[in-house]
């Protein structure tokens, strides 16, 4: 039997509900690349975001299939929110116990220093706490935009844009109201 569903969150959430391995595929292979971009400019590895990434999925599955996943924003964004949260608190703790290799305490000058990284972080949390009260369509811009690097032209075509001058148009927009959010949460 075949259904409609109002859109691709739909469809994955009903997938996850009844068991379909499939969707965890689908999340991954979506989720990817915004993860590791932001688990690496947070002092993590390649295969440390891969780790987040696994360990979100698996949060978001065991909601689901719970009954106790509330579905207030996209999928993509509890996603990169739980693994934000998660690879914070994992870099504090190994602050607290010490555990980053000594050769990060003598950086050379063109990498960022702890202090650095952490203040990035909490940048990074405040423009995220921004971004999910923004809400679409500036959010799916930016988040195109700034964090998967697509072209104003690949922009235009998967937002339905007229063309690539209509989204510089809008991305000004956009930009401009998440600088006033984060004004305001200061």
């Amino acid at each position: 039997m075949s259904f409609l569903y109002l859109n691709e969150d739909a469809r994955i959430l009903d997938q996850i509900r009844q068991g379909e391995e499939q969707a965890l595929v689908t999340l991954y292979s979506l989720n990817e690349r915004p993860v590791t971009a932001f688990v690496v400019r947070n002092s993590g590895s390649p295969d440390d975001a891969q780790d987040m990434l696994q360990e979100s999925l698996v949060v978001l599955w065991e909601r689901v299939r719970s009954g106790r996943y509330e579905h207030a924003s996209q999928i993509s964004t509890f996603i990169l929110g739980t693994v934000r949260n998660m690879w914070l608190r994992q870099l504090a703790r190994k602050r607290r116990e010490g555990s980053f290799d000594a050769t990060i305490n003598e950086t050379p000058s063109d990498e960022p220093s702890q202090i650095e990284t952490m203040m990035e972080s909490e940048e990074a949390a405040a423009i995220a706490s921004a971004m999910e009260r923004l809400g679409d369509p500036c959010k799916k811009l930016l988040l195109l935009f700034y964090w998967e690097e697509c072209s104003m032209e690949e922009i235009a075509s998967q937002m339905g844009f007229a063309n690539a001058d209509t989204v510089k148009s809008k991305k000004y927009q956009c930009k401009k109201a998440l600088e006033k959010l984060l004004v305001q949460t200061q």
